[in-house]
């Protein structure tokens, strides 16, 4: 016990001096995600436990608890402190009210959006439809249908938002919306549904517990992946340009088989390599596959005649690469001189 004591003492040492060292709230958030995050040293302190006798394990968790509560309302304080700091800048700023104003400036469309609506653009010349679904969602809905089972780590708290209380969470993706169109009518049916989803992801450059998605699916007698190839060719050659190219990965999803990643060539070089594709040339936007046979029962489809496929692309992750941004928080802040730039 005393090795950990010391251990959580020069932590909460380094966490003092990171978060002195911050200067704005993103210094914060990145001290948080180093240190208390789900990668970071107080999770290797937390499976260090089970090295200990089993008589001092529950001494030993309650100790981490209570360094890990310490160090959160230092990183609290220091943030409270910041925008105290802000606020006391913002109340000291004189204006001259006889100064003439600066002419007004007109707002454009966010990347998201756009991204949005050029896809699903392509999408409705198709003939498909673009339906919406609701952010809360049943567990049937976002996992059952989907032929997830009970056990599948994505069905756990720390991947999914619950509501405290009630039987339902934030849906983790779009594709519960293609569950309730499917059992509300009956094949052929040709939709796609943007929106947003959640999941308990750490905020980084690449990542966000609040996200875009778009999703697709058809469903018919005789649709098979050669249709679903062609289509995604289309998508990614109407949103990065003419000269695209599209390939599929083996992968694996519960509601697919078979089941892809998809890529398409690296917009910032062509496919000759570079550092935003990691010098392979191709870039991943999402993963496709052909609708599995327990999917389409569970809706109420009959797999003997009809089969479909479905695809889910992260709209951030296309708008970062069509417009070059290395961060996914500048598409949250809503700088205008960021938005502006890409106006």
């Amino acid at each position: 016990m005393s090795d950990l004591t010391d251990r959580l003492a020069a932590l909460a040492a380094r966490i003092d001096a990171a978060v002195a060292a911050a200067i704005d709230e993103r210094a914060l958030d990145d001290v948080r995600v180093t240190y208390l995050g789900r990668s970071g040293e107080v999770t290797a302190i937390r499976r260090s436990i089970g090295e200990l006798p089993n008589a001092e394990r529950p001494a030993a968790g309650k100790t981490i608890n209570d360094a890990v509560v310490a160090m959160e309302a230092s990183i609290d304080a220091a943030r409270a402190s910041l925008e105290r700091k802000k606020l006391d800048a913002m109340l000291t700023d004189t204006i001259d009210v006889t100064f003439p104003p600066k002419p007004a400036i007109l707002g454009s469309l966010h990347p998201i959006r756009t991204t949005i609506e050029d896809a699903t653009r392509y999408f409705e010349r198709h003939g498909f439809a673009v339906i919406m679904g609701p952010e809360i969602e049943t567990d049937d809905n976002n996992f059952d249908a989907l032929n997830i089972p009970p056990d599948h780590p994505a069905r756990e708290g720390h991947d999914s938002f619950y509501l405290k209380g009630i039987e339902l969470l934030l849906r983790t993706h779009t594709s519960p919306a293609q569950v309730r169109a499917m059992r509300a009518n009956p094949a052929p049916i040709a939709i796609v549904n943007p929106g947003r989803a959640y999941r308990r992801d750490e905020m980084d450059a690449r990542h966000s517990y609040m996200f875009h998605q778009m999703e697709g699916l058809l469903v018919a007698p005789g649709v098979h992946f050669g249709h679903l190839r062609g289509m995604l060719t289309g998508m990614c050659r109407e949103l990065f340009g003419a000269e695209q190219a599209v390939r599929f990965r083996p992968s694996f999803f519960p509601f697919t088989e078979p089941s892809a990643e998809i890529d398409t060539t690296c917009p910032g070089c062509a496919g000759a390599g570079c550092k935003t594709c990691s010098a392979s040339g191709w870039i991943e936007i999402g993963g496709c596959g052909m609708v599995h046979p327990n999917v389409l029962r569970n809706v109420g489809y009959d797999p003997s005649e009809v089969t479909g496929w479905a695809f889910g692309v992260g709209v951030e992750r296309i708008a970062m690469t069509r417009y070059g941004i290395d961060d996914i928080r500048h598409l949250f802040e809503n700088d205008p001189t960021f938005l502006a730039q890409l106006a």
